[in-house]
């Protein structure tokens, strides 16, 4: 559920109320134990559950495949946020959430523990991973949010979260942000459609090189051809074949290779030209330029004998 929320995938339904209905039943069948007299509950803690050997057992049962089932829910919601971040966001450091897959694969040490391990090792695992989710959940940065400032809505706006959550209710699909400028509906559009404002796209793409802004989203990019964002996807992945974060680090690798080869650029190094493109870190730099011409920047910078400053 804090992954769900996280992501933003967590929906306020009833359902998830039945998560916590094993932990109450448990709760309510140890009632007997936690009425008794603190110098009893030792004595039967201390003698491996004297007296409820076969309750222990029963409520034991369940926890196996409900650590199992846990992680394996969490694994595969962090991965549908990160091929939803690929369609919203043309980068993904800060916000792909690779620590918490880190700490999704530590609950599996946990639960490992409990059932092969002691007291003392799963208090212990359990209170690191407390300290470290804390640590890194105070640390990771909005993803998608709706503050305000200066009177506008920033991150991500009201089409972007009924396209995240995929809401399907026509009457949603109508409630636009507040002011908000759009000529076209949030339903298939037809090809004619399609191609103008596909069109439209790659003229502002080449005349104003918004692909260098390091922190491009999808919405910025629909505003500024005043159409909603869904819309702007849907051309995007129609026309190019490709999700939004493939189609503008393309950009950024193309006009990085424009750069690169200019006399005047000689003396700065492959990094600097890379962030002078809209690459926002080394690691995305390399592995989009990679992903586009199959070889690494330094790869291809020796193929085409291409004198650069210091390599990093």
């Amino acid at each position: 559920m804090y992954v769900a929320a996280l992501t933003d995938q967590n929906k306020i339904k009833q359902s998830w109320y039945f998560h916590f209905i094993p932990a109450a039943a448990a709760y309510l069948l140890l009632t007997g134990f936690y009425l008794r007299p603190s110098v009893e509950k030792i004595h039967i803690y201390e003698n491996n559950g004297l007296g409820y050997e076969k309750l222990v057992s029963f409520i034991r049962l369940p926890i196996i495949p409900s650590g199992v089932a846990y992680v394996c829910l969490s694994l595969i919601t962090l991965k549908k946020h990160r091929a939803n971040i690929a369609t919203k966001f043309s980068y993904s450091e800060k916000i792909n959430l690779d620590w918490l897959v880190y700490l999704t694969i530590g609950i599996s040490a946990i639960w490992l523990s409990i059932i092969f391990g002691n007291d003392i090792s799963t208090f212990l695992l359990v209170d690191l991973f407390i300290l470290f989710i804390g640590y890194f959940g105070i640390k990771q940065v909005g993803i998608f949010t709706n503050s305000m400032a200066n009177g506008q809505l920033m991150g991500t706006d009201m089409a972007i979260i009924a396209d995240y959550e995929e809401v399907k209710d026509p009457e949603l699909n109508s409630k636009t942000v507040e002011g908000e400028r759009t000529k076209y509906q949030k339903t298939t559009i037809g090809n004619e459609l399609m191609s103008k404002i596909h069109r439209e796209l790659t003229v502002l793409m080449q005349t104003e090189e918004l692909f260098k802004d390091p922190e491009l989203k999808l919405d910025q990019l629909a505003a500024r051809l005043d159409v909603q964002s869904n819309t702007l996807s849907q051309v995007i992945n129609s026309k190019e074949q490709r999700n939004f974060y493939d189609y503008i680090n393309d950009f950024r690798v193309r006009e990085f290779q424009r750069i690169v080869v200019l006399p005047e650029n000689s003396k700065f190094t492959l990094l600097s030209l890379a962030f002078e493109v809209g690459f926002n870190s080394k690691t995305s730099f390399n592995r989009n330029f990679k992903k586009v011409t199959g070889l690494s920047p330094r790869e291809f910078c020796q193929k085409e004998k291409i004198q650069i400053g210091k390599q990093e």
